[in-house]
C-alpha cells in the first residue's frame, strides 16, 4: 500500500506528560477522542521525545525525525498495527492531534471545517496557507458541480475562492465550468480541468505544508534511492547495466566493468584512420580514411565485427560519417568535396550532395530522417531534402573549414564552430543565434545523446564538458591526452554515458568518469595517433578507436574469455559500390 491511501491512524488517543502532548496511540478515528481546549489543537513543529537525541556515528540524525520517518513508512507500507505501536512505544508522534484532524476531515470532504483546522496548524507563511486553502476550496467546488449543486458551487467561487486572491488564470478557468461547460470541441471542461481525487488532494497538500509538520509521502523510500543513486555517480567504475543495488552493503565496482583489452584490430584501411562511429542500435561501425573510402563493419550477436561493405567513390579523404536516425543509411563526407548517401543493407550510393563552387565539410542527419545539413567551405550551412532537392541555407559565419556538426534531438538547433573559439548555437526556427565561447582554440566537439551537454576539445590538451540547457555552463574538464598537430576527436559512452572517452597523440585510447573528471583508464595498443573513439550505445563495454597507424580497435573487458581474429584487408569483402553516382 502506498501513498495516502496507507492507513495512517485518523485520530489517536493523547496522552499528557510533563512535555506537553507527546503520544497518540491506537488509530481510532472518532473526532471526540482528541482532548484539550481549542488551544490545545495549534499544531506546531512537534516537540516530542528523542528531538535532541542523535543517532548514528556522524552526529547529523535527530533521533524524533527519524522514528517519525520511520513510522510514516511503516504506514505506507501497510503495517498499521507496528506504527502504532512504534509512535506508542516511542513516544514520538507520527503527527500532532490537530494535523491528524485536518487529514481526516480532508478525507471525509468536510471542507469548511477543514480550511479552519489548517489555520490552526501553525503555518507561518500567510501565502501557503492561501494556497492551501485554494486546493481545499477548488476541490469543494467541483464536488458540488458533481453534485449538480451549480449554485452552491458558484457561491463558493464568488465568496469564498476568489476572496483568497490566488491564480486569477486558474479562477476563470473555474468559472467557465459554469458558464461554458462545453469546450469548442464538445468535450466537458470540467473533466479537462479536473484530474483529482481527495486522496491526490492530500498529496498536494503535503507537498504544500513544511515537512516538519506533515511529512512527504514516501520520504524513507527517497532517501533511501537518494543515497543509492548518490553511490552509484560516485562509484569511478560503475558500468553495467545487470548491477544490483543492494541495501545490505555500499555499492562498488572494479576495474572489470570498463572496456580495456584489444579484442579485435580492424586492418581493411590502406591509409590513416580519420573517423569512426557506431549506429544508434549498436549494430554496425562506420569508419573513415584517409585512403578515400568507408566501411561498414556489422556486429554479429557474439560481438565480433565483419565487414559490411567497403564504400567508394569518393575523390578525397573521407573526413566524417553520420548515421541516419535509423540506422538505414549512412552519410559520407569528402574533405572539401561531396556528401554520398548510402543504403546500409546494399552498400548502393543513393544520392550525392553538392554545391557549385564550395566544397562540402561535414555532414548530419535530422532526428527525423527527412532531411539531411551539411556545412561548407564558404562558412555557410545548407539543409536538404534526401532527394537532392535544397531547402535552406543560412550564410554568414556559421562554419569554419575543418567544423564538426550537429543537430539537438528536438531538431530544432543547430551546432557549428563559427570563430577557431566559439560554437554557434543556431535556432533555424526563429533564426536566434547563442554561442559558447572558450579561451582556446576549439578542434572539435560532441553532443550528448540527450543533448543535455557538449565536449569541447580544444588546442590547449583539455577537454571541456558544458551543460548546455539554458544558459550554457562549463561543468567540468578533462586532462592527460596529448594533442600538439592534429584534429582529436571524444565521446560520451558507458551506461547513461557516465564516461568521457578521448583519442590522444600518444598512441593512447582515454577514458574518464563524467562527474569526478578522474582519469579511469589509458589504453595502449595502437602505434600511431588516436584520431577518433566511438563508444557502442547498445554495449557499455565495447569502444572502438581509430588511428594514423591504418587500425581500428575494438575495446572490451578483460574478462571476456573470447578474443576475435583481426579482420584483415580482403578483396574478397570489399564492396565498392560508389561508381553509379558521380
Amino acid at each position: 500500500m502506498g501513498g495516502v491511501e496507507d492507513e495512517e491512524p485518523a485520530l489517536k488517543r493523547t496522552k499528557l506528560s510533563s512535555k506537553g502532548l507527546v503520544g497518540l496511540s491506537n488509530g481510532s478515528s472518532s473526532v471526540d477522542r482528541v482532548v484539550g481546549s481549542s488551544s490545545d489543537l495549534m499544531a506546531r513543529p512537534l516537540s516530542t521525545e528523542g528531538d535532541d537525541d542523535i543517532v548514528g556515528t556522524k552526529g547529523i540524525i535527530k533521533r524524533g525525525e527519524f522514528v517519525r520517518i520511520i513510522t510514516k513508512a511503516l504506514y505506507s507500507l501497510g503495517y498499521k498495527k507496528s506504527g502504532e505501536h512504534l509512535e506508542e512505544e516511542s513516544g514520538i508522534s507520527l503527527n500532532s492531534s490537530v494535523v491528524n484532524l485536518f487529514m481526516q476531515q480532508i478525507r471525509d470532504g468536510d471542507w469548511d471545517k477543514s480550511v479552519t483546522t489548517l489555520n490552526k496548524i501553525g503555518l507561518e507563511d500567510e501565502s501557503i496557507v492561501r494556497a492551501a486553502s485554494f486546493l481545499i476550496l477548488e476541490q469543494k467546488f467541483f464536488e458540488l458541480l458533481d453534485g449538480d449543486k451549480v449554485m452552491d458551487a458558484l457561491n463558493t467561487l464568488r465568496t469564498e475562492i476568489t476572496q483568497l486572491c490566488v491564480d486569477s488564470t486558474r479562477i476563470r478557468e473555474l468559472s467557465s465550468c459554469i458558464v461554458s461547460p462545453c469546450g469548442r470541441d464538445g468535450s466537458s471542461r470540467r473533466d479537462s480541468l479536473r484530474a483529482r481525487t481527495r486522496l491526490t488532494l492530500l498529496e498536494e497538500l503535503q507537498e504544500l505544508i513544511p515537512p516538519n509538520i506533515m511529512i512527504p509521502e514516501k520520504r524513507l523510500e527517497h532517501l533511501v534511492e537518494q543515497a543509492l543513486l548518490l553511490q552509484r555517480e560516485a562509484c569511478l567504475f560503475h558500468n553495467s547495466l545487470e548491477k544490483e543495488m543492494s541495501l545490505y552493503s555500499d555499492h562498488h565496482c572494479g576495474k572489470t566493468q570498463m572496456p580495456s583489452r584489444t579484442l579485435q584490430i580492424l586492418e581493411a584501411h590502406d591509409d590513416e584512420v580519420w573517423f569512426v562511429q557506431f549506429s544508434h542500435d549498436g549494430k554496425y561501425l562506420a569508419t573513415a580514411s584517409n585512403d578515400r573510402t568507408a566501411i561498414i563493419w556489422e556486429v554479429n550477436i557474439n560481438g565480433e565485427l565483419s565487414m559490411k561493405h567497403k564504400l567508394c567513390g569518393h575523390q578525397k579523404p573521407v573526413s566524417s560519417v553520420s548515421w541516419s536516425p535509423n540506422g538505414q543509411e549512412l552519410l559520407t563526407c569528402g574533405v572539401e568535396e561531396v556528401v554520398r548517401r548510402w543504403d546500409v543493407s546494399t552498400g548502393k550510393c543513393l544520392q550525392i550532395y553538392e554545391k557549385n563552387g564550395s566544397g562540402l565539410i561535414s555532414c548530419a542527419w535530422f532526428p527525423c530522417g527527412k532531411y539531411i545539413l551539411s556545412g561548407l567551405s564558404d562558412k555557410s550551412i545548407c539543409m536538404w531534402e534526401l532527394d537532392g532537392n535544397e531547402v535552406e541555407s543560412w550564410n554568414g559565419q556559421k562554419t569554419l573549414k575543418i567544423s564538426d556538426l550537429e543537430i539537438t534531438s528536438d531538431g530544432r538547433h543547430i551546432l557549428s564552430i563559427c570563430k577557431e573559439n566559439a560554437i554557434l548555437f543556431f535556432n533555424k526556427e526563429t533564426k536566434d543565434e547563442r554561442f559558447i565561447e572558450e579561451d582556446q582554440i576549439i578542434t572539435s566537439f560532441s553532443l550528448s545523446k540527450d543533448s543535455r551537454f557538449l565536449l569541447v576539445n580544444l588546442l590547449n590538451q583539455e577537454i571541456h564538458l558544458w551543460n548546455i540547457q539554458g544558459d550554457p555552463k562549463l561543468v567540468g574538464k578533462y586532462k592527460s591526452h596529448t594533442r600538439s598537430r592534429f584534429v582529436i576527436r571524444s565521446c560520451f559512452g558507458g551506461v547513461k554515458q557516465s564516461f568521457i572517452s578521448s583519442g590522444s597523440e600518444d598512441s593512447q585510447v582515454y577514458i574518464w568518469h563524467k562527474n569526478s573528471g578522474d582519469l579511469v583508464a589509458a589504453l595502449p595498443g595502437h602505434s600511431g595517433a588516436v584520431n577518433c573513439v566511438s563508444w557502442n550505445p547498445a554495449n557499455p563495454h565495447m569502444l572502438a578507436s581509430a588511428s594514423d597507424d591504418r587500425t581500428v580497435r575494438i575495446w572490451g573487458l578483460k574478462c571476456l574469455d573470447v578474443k576475435y581474429p583481426n579482420a584483415y584487408s580482403n578483396g574478397n569483402n570489399h564492396h565498392c559500390n560508389g561508381g553509379e553516382l558521380r
